[in-house]
């Protein structure tokens, strides 16, 4: 039973990291990675021993999280990769993860944002000819991967989830 609890612990890390890694270098998040997470949670809960009460509050919290990525969606502060692993990373988490979640997310947010703009303008020319994904990354007045700062805060709270302690607890039995 071990080993199920560490793949199951594993799981989140393993695909919002991979979600960053696709947006920094394509800026898109593939539909797969965010189906993965949500359809992940229910083995990760049941090896967690999670009851109903919890699985409510954390199916809550990851609805709140896609009206919230609707929003910034609409708003075009995000794209619609970043909407979806936005509410799958929330769903993972519940509540109160998710507040520490939020915060981690729009500080590393604003911290990719600042770096872009100053990395934009003071980069030197050579460096656009590398793979053309640093291009990319490098444009003047181009988007901003946002799905690296969703990876962030949503790696920085997991340790701390709900979820996260009851795996770990079983990764020890």
């Amino acid at each position: 039973m071990p080993l199920l609890h560490l793949l199951a612990l594993a799981a989140f890390p393993a695909l919002v990291i991979t979600a960053a890694l696709k947006d920094v270098t394509s800026y898109t998040i593939p539909n797969w990675i965010s189906g993965a997470l949500v359809l992940a949670l229910a083995p990760a809960s049941l090896l967690g021993g999670l009851g109903a009460g919890a699985l409510g509050v954390m199916l809550a919290v990851g609805v709140a999280g896609l009206a919230a990525g609707v929003a910034m969606f609409a708003l075009g502060w995000i794209g619609g990769g970043d909407a979806k692993l936005f509410a799958a990373a929330a769903l993972w988490l519940g509540f109160p993860d998710a507040l520490p979640y939020l915060a981690w997310t729009a500080i590393a947010g604003g911290g990719l944002a600042v770096a872009l703009l100053w990395t934009r303008r003071l980069a030197p020319e050579g460096l656009a000819q590398g793979p053309a994904w640093v291009g990319r990354l490098l444009t003047p007045g181009g988007d901003v991967p946002y799905g690296a700062a969703i990876a962030f805060g949503a790696l920085m709270a997991f340790p701390d989830s709900l979820l996260a302690r009851a795996l770990s607890a079983g990764v020890g039995a």
